[in-house]
């Protein structure tokens, strides 16, 4: 049996910061083509590896490559956390939660899973922690949407072993103030813009978040000022500001919905002349817990008790693979509430809970 814990510090040792990941894929390319039930195929610096056994599901199971820059502090041994260091059952170092634990029950299971019960199709892609417009998943989408067709989808993101369903949609906007210049010693002669947000911060910092249940699932919106901008100089009355918004909604609304929120939200701090455009939207994605493959993964069975279920807070490519028709669950090792942080890390515990529920599911409970 694998070892997955001092398999996730092999490849927390294998650095893949966004738009660095080639030598730790390359490395990823040669395990997997030495494994003779695979097909691998390679796009850019994604890697898409499947059994073709013809059985009658397809499941896919997929991580990203990429990790956060490498946090430097004074606090951390060595001055970084570049390099795995374990202690006890505690694994730190940057990725180690988000998310090298996934990877490495996805490369465990490729290397050593010949005859799943259902096909297999893992998909290891580049660049998901920075802008969307390079996450990997949509290369591969555009070069060869057939490897990622599939009947549902696991994907590995943290969640400490716990089923996080579905996840919110994302959205920011731009909200233009339009004032009038004036000096500053005759202010009464002009219009404030910058002034005029405070009414409008005001309202964003008194919403009450909207909590809809979502098949067992409840999801918290938000709505937060991100970044602000105005002024001309020193004595000058300013006559534009601009408030940024990111707007988290659940998935019981699509994105037009969601807009159409936002703009009534704030249509009484409006007037002429100002306007709110969408910066960059992503749709949300509902629980999708009702495939049955995922039903199993939530219910268990053999020596496995049924798993926790939750909403997922935050944006995750569950919704990508939703927009290309195959349903999606997040589930796997590492705490998301310290992912990204100096001090991230992965607990044994964590990882081997999730590892052998995964491998229960594909083995469909038979001892690989």
């Amino acid at each position: 049996m694998t070892d997955l814990f001092a398999l996730t510090a092999e490849l927390v040792d294998r650095p893949s910061v966004s738009f660095e990941e080639g030598p730790f894929v390359d490395w990823l390319e040669t395990e997997l083509r030495a494994c003779s039930h695979l097909e691998v195929d390679r796009i850019g610096d994604n890697l898409i590896a499947r059994t073709n056994l013809g059985l009658s599901q397809r499941l896919i199971l997929a991580g990203h490559t990429d990790t956060v820059p490498v946090a430097t502090s004074d606090d951390l041994p060595g001055g970084s956390n570049a390099a795995a260091r374990i202690e006890g059952d505690t694994l730190w170092g940057v990725g180690s939660s988000d998310m090298k634990g996934g990877l490495a029950v996805f490369l465990d299971i490729a290397r050593t899973v010949p005859d799943p019960a259902m096909d297999l199709t893992f998909v290891f892609y580049a660049r998901e922690e920075v802008a969307q417009e390079h996450n990997g998943l949509i290369e591969i989408a555009a070069t060869r949407p057939d490897l990622l067709e599939a009947d549902c989808a696991i994907l590995g993101e943290p969640t400490d072993g716990v089923i996080e369903a579905g996840c919110q949609g994302a959205m920011r906007i731009e909200v233009e103030l339009a004032g009038a210049r004036a000096h500053t010693a005759r202010p009464w002669m002009g219009r404030n813009a910058i002034h005029r947000l405070g009414d409008l911060l005001a309202t964003l910092a008194s919403y009450e978040s909207r909590k809809p249940t979502i098949d067992g699932c409840t999801y918290g919106e938000t709505v937060q000022a991100v970044h602000v901008e105005g002024g001309v100089a020193g004595n000058v009355v300013p006559d534009r500001a601009m408030v940024r918004i990111h707007h988290r909604y659940a998935p019981d609304r699509s994105a037009a919905e969601a807009e159409t929120f936002l703009r009534e939200l704030l249509a009484p701090h409006l007037d002429d002349g100002d306007s709110i455009t969408v910066v960059d939207s992503s749709a949300a994605c509902p629980p999708s817990l009702r495939h049955p493959l995922l039903e199993q993964l939530r219910d268990g069975g053999g020596e496995f008790d049924p798993v926790e279920v939750r909403a997922k807070l935050g944006w995750t490519d569950v919704a990508r693979f939703a927009e290309l028709g195959v349903p999606a669950t997040n589930f796997g090792s590492g705490d998301p509430t310290i992912a990204h942080t100096a001090h991230e890390h992965l607990m044994r515990d964590s990882i081997e809970r999730t590892g052998a529920a995964i491998r229960s599911l594909v083995t469909g409970n038979r001892q690989v």
